[in-house]
């Protein structure tokens, strides 16, 4: 399990707006704490023209390196650390523009306004 991957995970049990089911994810940590058997993920959920507007998640279109059938979202703001005994098997690998974009984003909305108290 590599940085950059796309894996089916199973998000099953959550609690409350958590997202759930086994869904696809990309690991956005370094590959140095996959000893510690968890990995930091962003979900994947099935593209809605709703999600446009909504600067947490990033499209991302199907293409042979990702391995995704449909036009997707990763949803930033449902990014959380997980067992690497929810994973289920890899999909594919998203391009380094996506991997980029999306550490950015997530930075913006955990720090809006790029300081620290």
């Amino acid at each position: 399990m590599k940085q950059g991957e796309i894996w089916y995970i199973d998000f099953n049990p959550t609690i409350g707006k958590e997202i759930n089911k086994i869904r696809p994810a990309v690991i956005i940590d370094d590959d140095y704490l996959a000893s510690c058997h968890m990995r930091f993920v962003m979900p994947l959920t099935t593209w809605q023209d709703k999600f446009a507007d909504l600067p947490w998640i990033k499209q991302i279109n199907p293409n042979r390196l990702n391995g995704l059938k449909n036009i997707s979202g990763i949803n930033v703001q449902q990014a959380r650390y997980i067992s690497t005994q929810r994973f289920v098997n890899q999909v594919g690998t998203i391009d380094i523009d996506s991997l980029n974009d999306i550490h950015a984003i997530l930075i913006k909305l955990i720090n809006p306004n790029l300081k620290i108290i």
